[in-house]
């Protein structure tokens, strides 16, 4: 496997299980993540918010962990990155409003370089104007978001080209690997040596 260079959206109060779990699974098979937020730099935090599902019409929101960035998004060079990883939580209503967020999303899709997405994240793929024509999905009230900015909805984690897409943290499993499939990521288990060998 060659490893990937890949840059993570965050923001304050940004998804807590969608930002750590891709952040940590892509580095355990060997990627390296760099974490940015727009007016801040290595070394600082975001906050997070956990969003859980309990059988009410939608989440409930508690306050999660405070995330380390480990890059300074004013020093990152888009083109300089393999694939994108865009989680969710609040953060996306507010991240799709600067220009640099924006730019640095378009350019994934017209170098058409893997992006994976998932929940509200889909809220900045709409503002850059980048998913008319894809199949995808997201948290499901953002349904009539997508389909206004041209996507073609889907119910369930789903790969349309580059761009990988999931409804919420609990799409994990399925995300994170069509992603690593994506990515062209091959995770090789050898067999473990018995005193018998």
């Amino acid at each position: 496997m060659s490893e990937k260079k890949i840059l993570l959206l965050a923001g304050d109060f940004v998804e807590d299980y969608e930002i750590m779990v891709p952040f940590q699974a892509l580095q355990a098979v060997g990627h390296e993540v760099h974490a940015v937020c727009p007016e801040k730099e290595t070394g600082e935090t975001v906050k997070t918010a956990v969003h859980d599902f309990r059988g009410d019409q939608t989440y409930l929101e508690t306050r999660g962990h405070d995330f380390a960035l480990n890059a300074t998004f004013a020093d990152i060079d888009p083109a300089e990155y393999d694939a994108l990883v865009v989680p969710g939580g609040r953060a996306p209503e507010y991240l799709r409003n600067y220009d640099e967020v924006i730019s640095a999303v378009q350019h994934f899709f017209e170098a058409d370089k893997p992006v994976a997405c998932i929940c509200h994240g889909a809220q900045i793929l709409a503002a850059a104007g980048v998913i008319d024509g894809y199949g995808c999905t997201a948290y499901p009230a953002l349904k009539y978001d997508v389909e206004a900015a041209g996507g073609e909805w889907r119910d369930g984690v789903t790969t349309d080209g580059n761009l990988v897409t999931a409804q919420a943290w609990p799409d994990h499993p399925e995300w994170l690997a069509q992603f690593l499939d994506v990515l062209g990521t091959q995770i090789a288990h050898e067999e473990p040596v018995t005193a018998d060998d």
